[in-house]
C-alpha cells in the first residue's frame, strides 16, 4: 500500500536540516505484545532506525513522543484494551504531531475501513515490516526540502 492511499492526516512536517534516510529515523513502536515489541526494535535497530521508545499502551506512547522528537510511531491497530487508532488520532493531532504508521497480524483487506478513517500516513502488515517499507511510505508523503 502506498501513503497516498490513505486520508492526508494534515500533519506533515517540515523538512529537516539532515536526511533522516542516511541518519536513521527516529522511531517509537506502539504495541501490546511484548515479544513482538523487542523483536521489531531488534529488526529496525539492525537496520539503521533509532527506536528510541516502545510502549504498550497509549499512555506510554505519548509520554514518549512528547519527550523525544520522533519521525515516526508505529501503531499496532490492536492494542488489546486499547484502540491504536485513538493513539494514531493522539499522536497526529498532538501540538507535536507525528507520522504514523499503522501495523497488524490482520491483513489490510480486513482492516480497510478503519484505515481509511485513520490519520495514519500508511499501513504495514507485521510480516513486512523493515526499514526500506517505512522509509517508502515517509519517502511518499515528504516534500523535498526547500520546497
Amino acid at each position: 500500500m502506498r501513503a497516498g492511499d490513505l486520508p492526508a492526516s494534515g500533519n506533515a512536517q517540515a523538512c529537516e536540516r539532515w536526511d533522516a534516510c542516511v541518519v536513521g529515523r527516529r522511531c517509537l513502536i506502539v504495541d501490546d505484545n511484548a515479544g513482538y515489541l523487542s523483536e521489531a526494535s531488534d529488526l529496525l535497530q539492525r537496520q539503521g532506525m533509532s527506536v528510541v521508545g516502545v510502549a504498550s499502551t497509549s499512555g506510554d506512547a505519548l509520554a514518549i513522543a512528547a519527550s523525544d522528537r520522533l519521525d515516526v510511531a508505529l501503531v499496532d491497530v490492536d492494542l488489546g484494551a486499547e484502540s491504536g487508532l485513538d493513539v494514531a488520532r493522539a499522536l497526529a493531532m498532538s501540538d507535536d504531531p507525528v507520522p504514523v504508521i499503522l501495523i497488524s497480524a490482520y491483513a489490510e483487506k480486513d482492516l480497510r475501513e478503519l484505515l481509511d478513517d485513520s490519520p495514519a500516513v500508511g499501513f504495514l502488515p507485521k510480516s513486512v515490516l523493515s526499514r526500506a517499507a517505512i522509509d517508502g511510505l515517509l519517502r511518499d508523503r515528504e516534500e523535498p526540502c526547500g520546497t
